[in-house]
């Protein structure tokens, strides 16, 4: 294998291919225009689900491996001078990760439950945010027809995009940051090997027509104490109440733009619609983000190229809504196809 790692791209899938490769021993530096919050993965709601990525045949290998190693990671409990444990959820750990019950529902007819959820199933009918009925939010019965829920790994891009970067930076690797490249080639050429991790930055890159930008805008609103579980409903218009550590996202949109401003209409629509579903008044809204999911109409791409200077490339890039979701299991896939390389 080769010795030397050059990554670009330090969203979640970049940041996660330094941190395998660098714990395992090998040169790796990362190279990215912006890192962790500023990038698309800080505007995520990051919550573990398969959305917008295909093909479902290798997505849901990739999401299943990465579901087990964020298990392990909620379950590593925060150091005991951290302070008090958060109640939000069952576990509050250092990386940020902690499990949280899922609510998916639709507007009309029945929800179809996956069958890779099926091992995931807590109930087939949801009706309120918590089983505990006293500290609960009833679901308002007008919004939604029915539903199922499930335990699924979610992770506090506040906390867990610095967790992996520290990680990677505590392991020997090094982020350079505020640094563009035109072509791959532009890599220094002592790194051995390049991985391509730059999300929607690839359709440049690769030279990736297949490439889409689905525009994601949320809007960060105050913690809402009894919230207890997150909800989605993907039926149009999209929709999620996401809780986390210090606040609340509420979405959101997925629509094929390249826009990056935010749309301050957008945002009131968000916010109304998600406060009806929860029968509560509208909450002020603390932020407004926006972000770029790379999706890809052939599917992921992950797979080996050779650069026109006769380097190795690995291109691991195109999830869609599921970089989070695949993050694990792809930077696996990447590793092992860097192993072959010889």
């Amino acid at each position: 294998m080769a010795k030397s790692f050059a990554i670009v791209g330090a969203g979640v899938s970049g940041l996660t291919c330094g941190v395998l490769f660098a714990e395992r021993g090998f040169r790796t530096v990362i190279y990215a225009e912006k890192i962790g919050q500023q990038t698309t993965s800080g505007a995520a709601a990051a919550l573990w689900f398969p959305y917008d990525a295909e093909p479902v045949g290798k997505v849901i290998p990739w999401a299943l491996a990465t579901y087990k190693v964020l298990v392990d990671l909620a379950a590593e409990k925060r150091p005991t001078n951290a302070g008090k444990l958060d109640r939000l959820n069952r576990s509050s750990s250092e990386s940020g990760v902690s499990m949280i019950e899922l609510r998916q529902y639709c507007r009309v007819g029945k929800a179809s439950i996956p069958d890779w959820a099926q091992p995931f199933v807590i109930s087939t009918s949801p009706s309120v945010m918590s089983s505990e009925a006293e500290t609960s939010l009833t679901i308002s019965g007008s919004v939604f027809s029915s539903g199922f829920s499930i335990n699924v790994p979610l992770m506090d891009t506040m906390i867990y995009l610095d967790y992996l970067a520290n990680r990677f930076q505590k392991a020997g690797g090094e982020i350079n940051s505020n640094v563009r490249f035109d072509k791959l080639e532009d890599v220094d050429p002592k790194f051995d090997l390049v991985i391509n991790c730059a999300g929607i930055g690839a359709r440049e890159l690769a030279y990736d027509v297949d490439l889409e930008p689905h525009r994601g805008q949320v809007a960060i609103v105050p913690k809402i104490d009894k919230m207890k579980c997150a909800i989605v409903c993907d039926d149009a218009p999209l929709m999620y109440v996401i809780p986390r550590t210090n606040d609340c996202v509420f979405g959101g949109t997925n629509e094929i733009s390249d826009n990056l401003e935010v749309d301050s209409e957008t945002t009131k629509t968000i916010v109304v619609e998600c406060s009806r579903a929860l029968n509560i008044d509208e909450p002020c809204v603390l932020n407004e983000r926006v972000g770029l999911r790379p999706f890809r109409k052939s599917g992921v791409r992950l797979e080996r190229e050779k650069l026109r200077d006769g380097r190795t490339v690995i291109h691991n890039y195109g999830h869609g809504g599921s970089g989070f979701t695949l993050s694990w299991g792809c930077a696996e896939n990447v590793f092992e196809i860097a192993d072959s390389s010889g």
